[in-house]
């Protein structure tokens, strides 16, 4: 069994993914060829937003995001701890400090309640909630990076607000969220800028990296679409801005192009294979947590995540998972604040009891579009059972 099978999705769309390999081929523009265009257009309309700006990977997109923004040595940026290490490294490279910021226990996205404490606590210069211990009352407090783990939004009303009283930015790190929804609005337009990435074993992946920013604003779209492309300017050799090479392969862009044809229709398989298991797994008899996902959104399930009892049971399940060929992953074993690349920072354990705990009983299950009824019964009776 694959965890993510993405040799079923390229059997049923290989002749379009060859087709469009054999015109990029053709027309011979492997940088910024036209195919690029069409995804940032059909994407960015998709989303609902009047600007797609595709670039390297997920990583680049958060890069350049925080680029657009001019964030800097001295500027703290609040994120999450549960989540891949691309969020709160991207703020470091710029020189800025990640303020960590724990997550609700139902939905692994960032706490509101949590995140005004901390805001209120560094502006403060407070103890009133964990912070980095470097030069904490020199740093000036300048947006938020709101993860949407696991294909499910943060509650980005909340969240918004929270930055519109303390005039910090927000940024949705969508690199899990392309296709979902929250209260009628796509994943990617929730915030000044949304961003993905298109990672293989992303719900839109490619075959290599890839990501994407989105914005409503002009303004930051020009910045980001300049900084991806070494600063450009009106031309190619203006730079008027130090920038990075960020910019999509136009290969990259015909594939996504030929997966985006299929990809309204895995999402509503997504769908079914996250209900099927929710029912076979949900009633707390099996001694494990499904997933929870608020009313208002739905979840694009880029991961099907449960919670075990704790870390013996978790390793007692993955060995049966294990033992019948099925593979299963954890995201993430470790919270970013008790990294080593972080521990300059003086976090310490204790300090997010939350992604803490999360961290030592959360395993992911096989999901994909194309996974079969059958095999999520026999996973579910391994749970269960043995």
């Amino acid at each position: 069994m694959q965890f993510i099978d993405l040799a079923a999705q390229q059997k049923l769309i290989r002749d379009k993914i060859e087709a469009n390999i054999q015109a990029v081929l053709a027309h011979g523009r492997y940088i910024m060829g036209p195919e690029i265009k069409e995804l940032e257009k059909r994407l960015s309309e998709f989303v609902g937003v009047e600007n797609g700006i595709a670039c390297s990977s997920g990583t680049d997109a958060l890069l350049l995001a925080l680029m657009a923004y001019e964030v800097g040595p001295g500027d703290a940026v609040f994120t999450s701890p549960f989540t891949f290490i691309a969020t709160a490294e991207v703020i470091s490279l710029l020189g800025a400090t990640p303020v960590f910021v724990d997550i609700d226990p139902h939905t692994f996205n960032l706490d509101p309640e949590h995140l005004e404490r901390a805001v209120t606590a560094l502006s403060k210069s407070s103890s009133g909630y964990p912070l980095p211990r470097a030069e904490m009352s020199r740093l000036t407090p300048r947006g938020i990076i709101a993860v949407d783990l696991f294909g499910l939004p943060a509650d980005y009303d909340a969240i918004n607000a929270i930055a519109r009283k303390y005039g910090l930015f927000v940024i949705e790190d969508g690199a899990q969220s392309f296709g979902a929804l929250y209260k009628g609005r796509r994943a990617c337009s929730l915030a000044s800028i949304g961003c993905t990435s298109f990672f293989p074993a992303k719900p839109l992946g490619c075959y290599g990296d890839g990501g994407m920013c989105f914005t409503d604003d002009t303004d930051l779209a020009e910045a980001m679409r300049s900084l991806s492309i070494h600063g450009q300017g009106s031309h190619k050799y203006e730079n008027v801005r130090i920038g990075i090479n960020g910019r999509l392969d136009t290969l990259q862009a015909a594939i996504l192009n030929a997966k985006f044809d299929v990809f309204s229709k895995e999402v509503d398989l997504r769908q079914e294979a996250a209900l099927r298991y929710n029912k076979l797994l949900s009633g707390g008899q099996n001694g494990i947590s499904t997933p929870q996902v608020p009313s208002c959104m739905q979840s694009v399930w880029a991961q099907y995540s449960i919670l075990t009892k704790g870390g013996n049971h978790r390793t007692e399940i993955q060995g049966r998972l294990k033992d019948a060929g099925i593979p299963t992953a954890i995201y993430y074993p470790r919270p970013l604040h008790l990294q080593p690349a972080f521990q300059d920072l003086g976090y310490k354990e204790g300090d997010f009891p939350v992604s803490e705990d999360c961290s030592q009983r959360i395993m992911s299950l096989p999901m994909h579009p194309y996974l079969r009824a059958e095999d999520q019964e026999h996973i579910a009776q391994l749970i269960a059972h043995g």
